[in-house]
């Protein structure tokens, strides 16, 4: 008799440490979310591990909230992995055929052809993705699988981590009583949980917005047609505010969240915000306009950073699907109309989709990537959930399960 498969996707932030567990009954697509857990990050900056005792930690507080709403022991999980040292190279892939019916094995043979590009050593392979397969002189087939020639040919799109920083996550989720079931490229696991299938048909780009870096991922008949990374995200916003108007780190993230706005223009002059309300350490008063000026010049130009990479693509306004936004720092007042205007697209917020549950928990893009790592299990591992070996390093399989052990 078939069971139900439980799954776990902790999406590995700069700021926060976010934990989904679901569980996928027999019969059923869509994954039923019944754990939500949520830990600041204090470990990781900018994708870079500068303290694995601390986000181990970090990780193990956001687990725990999850399996206490669950009821569930988390003993494996998806985990997404992000930031600038994620780059992106393209590759193509040549096998001879023989004239006869291209089978599952061509199609790997292939793929491995192409992921033989040479990577500098201190890269790791995250994913290579299909962009497109050519069999003989005839290109944009999507599946060749059944069909016939001599010639078989992928362009695809690599996606590599620095190995060193890949493999010290990989050691904090396993030190906090995890193993690692897959580590997946944020952005791809945002995408899955965000976008629809016709948005990826019809031409569509989606923005994550994260604290240290904005990703870019463009879709086109199915599949990537580009990414990028940006070395700008929300938590830039907060650095400009704390030098604008001279406070704390602490204190300009509260103003972003509590007064934050990119339209200076519907702000009055006159209008001030007295930070004694929010803060023991900064009393004094500051402009409500010069913070809204503040906001609106790092949003306009991460935008146009955007703007430029449509542009080198040839697809600047050109995507009928449009813009979707997605990461916490989308939900900043004026964002949509921002990029609307610099973008020259139509643009709306991404929230999860796909999911069943405690979905009032997650209905916010902050979630994109957490609840993507779970669409992600689902879709793409469908067998043998926690039975599969790790990415990186295989000696530490079961280093997850000694932890768990050795943990009170």
């Amino acid at each position: 008799m078939a069971r139900e498969i439980v799954i776990t996707g902790i999406d590995v932030g700069n700021q926060k440490i976010r934990t989904i567990v679901a569980v996928l009954e027999p019969d059923k697509k869509e994954p039923h979310i019944i754990g939500v857990g949520i830990s600041p990050s204090f470990g990781l900056r900018k994708g870079v591990v500068v303290d694995a005792e601390e986000l181990s930690s970090n990780i193990s507080a956001s687990l725990e909230d999850a399996e206490r709403m669950s009821g569930i022991p988390v003993s494996h999980a998806f985990v997404g992995i992000s930031g600038t040292h994620v780059e992106f190279t393209a590759s193509k892939g040549v096998v001879a055929i023989g004239g006869k019916e291209i089978s599952e094995e061509d199609v790997e043979r292939v793929r491995e052809a192409a992921e033989a590009v040479s990577l500098p050593q201190n890269r790791y392979r995250l994913r290579t993705m299909p962009r497109g397969y050519a069999v003989d002189s005839q290109d944009g087939i999507k599946n060749p699988v059944g069909l016939t020639g001599i010639r078989l040919e992928i362009d695809a799109h690599i996606i590599s981590g620095q190995k060193q920083i890949v493999e010290n996550i990989e050691r904090a989720v396993q030190q906090s009583g995890v193993d690692v079931d897959d580590l997946v490229p944020g952005f791809l696991a945002a995408s899955e949980s965000v976008l629809s299938r016709r948005q990826k048909e019809l031409g569509v780009v989606m923005i994550d917005i994260g604290a240290d870096c904005t990703n870019i991922v463009v879709f086109e008949e199915g599949v990537i047609l580009h990414s990028a990374v940006i070395p700008v995200g929300g938590g830039s916003v907060t650095n400009d505010i704390a030098i604008g108007l001279r406070t704390s780190i602490d204190t300009a993230e509260k103003i972003k969240i509590e007064y934050g706005t990119t339209m200076p223009d519907e702000v009055r002059d006159a209008e001030t915000i007295d930070l004694s309300l929010l803060s023991k350490i900064d009393t004094q008063k500051v402009s409500k306009k010069h913070l809204a000026e503040i906001i609106q010049a790092r949003y306009h130009e991460i935008f146009v950073m955007v703007k430029d990479e449509l542009k080198s693509i040839g697809r600047d306004g050109m995507l009928p699907a449009g813009v979707i936004l997605t990461g916490a720092a989308v939900k900043m007042s004026g964002a949509l109309d921002i990029a609307r205007d610099i973008l020259g697209l139509p643009v709306q917020i991404g929230f999860p989709q796909g999911v069943t549950g405690v979905v009032d928990k997650v209905d916010d893009p902050a979630f994109a990537t957490a609840t993507g790592l779970a669409l992600w299990g689902v879709k793409h591992e469908p067998i043998h959930y926690g039975l599969k070996m790790p990415n990186i390093g295989k000696t530490f399989t079961s280093v997850g399960g000694l932890f768990k052990k050795l943990l009170p």
